[in-house]
Formats: structure tokens, C-alpha cells, sequence
């Protein structure tokens, strides 16, 4: 889910926020070649380069303690998407799941705990692993979303 204002990321993102998270948070991702319902967030970075909010819905999984993985894939596309380069840059960033907002810090998950939580996402959407593959040489990140 990138191009923050591409098609459907822009409808769904709209609904999202109309609708306070009741419409939007479960998303039918078979449109788009995902695996049917999946939970979704609301991703809030500051622009690396316009220093302006950018709102990134995403798929999600709960650590069990509080915090939120997101994984920066970009449909398997040989770089980064904008808001993981954009978190890089300024981790502090907003998040909404359902009606909750609230502010986190961003991480990237490394060694042992960005294979378990790789895992995590994998079967909750296993279409990550295929944008692996596509990704090729480039590791996709696992982002760590803990709220502060």
C-alpha cells in the first residue's frame, strides 16, 4: 500500500478516517491481489521533503505488547516506499488503529526479531513473501511501531 493518493489507497484512506476506523480497518485486499480481509492502520509521517503530514494505510499485526508491525514492502518494488524513508528521517509518527489514535516511535526490526515478526505478517498476508521475491536484493523492512 503506497502512492498516497493513488486509487484505491486514497478510498480507503478516506474512509478511514471518515468513518473514526469502523469503516477501514478490516480491508477486502482481493482487489489488489491480497489475501481477502486483513486489519489495517493509519500510518502518519512527516514529509523527509515537504514537511507535511503524509497518512499511509497498512496492514498490521499486534506484538501482544502494545506495539504494531507494519512491513515497508511496496508490492515487492526495488526501493522503499516514501513513508518508510519518511520515518527514517523523523520516527516519530502518528498512528490510528480503529477509532485509537496515538503518537509512536518507529523502529526497524532487525536479526532474530524481524524474522519472528516477518513470520507474524507472513500469515497474517502471505503475499509478503512474494514481494520479497520481487524486491529482490533489497531486505524488506520490518518496522516497529511503539507507542510513546
Amino acid at each position: 500500500m503506497e502512492a498516497s493518493n493513488s486509487g484505491w489507497i486514497a478510498e480507503h484512506r478516506e474512509k478511514y478516517l471518515a468513518s473514526n476506523g469502523a469503516d477501514g480497518h478490516m480491508f477486502d485486499s482481493t482487489a489488489v491481489g491480497g489475501p481477502g480481509l486483513v486489519p489495517t492502520l493509519l500510518l502518519t509521517t512527516i514529509g523527509r521533503k515537504s514537511s507535511e503530514p503524509r497518512i499511509m494505510p497498512l496492514i498490521y499485526s499486534d506484538t501482544g505488547n502494545g506495539a504494531f508491525v507494519v512491513i515497508a514492502s511496496k508490492g515487492g518494488a526495488q526501493h522503499h516506499p516514501a513513508w518508510y524513508l519518511n520515518l527514517l528521517a523523523q520516527p516519530e509518527v502518528g498512528v490510528q488503529v480503529k477509532a485509537d489514535k496515538f503518537r509512536a516511535r518507529a523502529r526497524t526490526a532487525v536479526g532474530a526479531e524481524r524474522a519472528a515478526l516477518w513470520a507474524q505478517q507472513q500469515a497474517l498476508a502471505p503475499i509478503f513473501d512474494g514481494y520479497q521475491q520481487s524486491a529482490d536484493t533489497r531486505e524488506i523492512p520490518v518496522v516497529v511501531l511503539e507507542r510513546i
